[in-house]
């Protein structure tokens, strides 16, 4: 669907620029927006390579389990059915300590990970558990303690004070959490049946 609608707007584009006149302008901005995205996506990669090398320098030193035994309390709250001790348990933690040293795209494939150990403990296959539910909604409003890509993208393009954003997302960060968990835990109240 994504293909169609991507190829619909470049279509939509080229016709606009065919009737503005504006054709040459239209074909020097596809070419310098390639090249754009080429250095972001290098700068972007070196981010990502970075943080995937200190989770895992992390979770072999032992780290991941001290993290774990501190957010216990919380994380048995928001997935009251996971196993303390499981793998599934430990790739959840993985994936939210990724998430709140805001490693950004880094905490992507812990992400798929934890989903799929949860997926190994699904009495009913193809269908999302509430664990599951709880991870895509940490994952989607996940509190960033400090938000390194936002921060290395605002400081690539010249912002003056690339930090300054902190407060602001922690505050919308919070009220998305909040009303994420809050919804998540009334669904799966409400719906316990399905």
């Amino acid at each position: 669907m994504m293909n169609y609608i991507w190829g619909g707007m470049m279509a939509l584009s080229l016709i606009v620029s065919v009737f503005t006149g504006r054709v040459e302008q239209t074909a020097a901005a596809a070419v310098s927006g390639a090249g754009e995205a080429v250095d972001l996506t290098v700068s972007l990669l070196g981010i990502m390579c970075l943080w995937t090398g200190l989770s895992k320098i992390g979770e072999e030193a032992g780290l991941i389990r001290m993290i774990s035994k501190a957010l216990r309390p919380p994380l048995r709250f928001l997935f009251p059915k996971l196993d303390p001790d499981s793998k599934a348990f430990g790739s959840v933690v993985m994936n939210i300590v990724a998430n709140l040293l805001g490693m950004g795209n880094a905490a992507t494939p812990l992400g798929i990970k934890a989903v799929k150990h949860l997926d190994e403990l699904n009495p009913r296959k193809g269908t999302a558990t509430d664990e599951m539910c709880a991870l895509v909604v940490l994952n989607t409003a996940s509190l960033q303690l400090i938000p390194t890509t936002l921060i290395s993208l605002r400081q690539s393009y010249g912002a003056a004070s690339p930090g300054d954003v902190i407060t602001p997302i922690w505050i919308c960060e919070i009220c998305a959490l909040t009303v994420g968990i809050i919804m998540t835990k009334i669904l799966s109240k409400r719906f316990k049946h399905f």
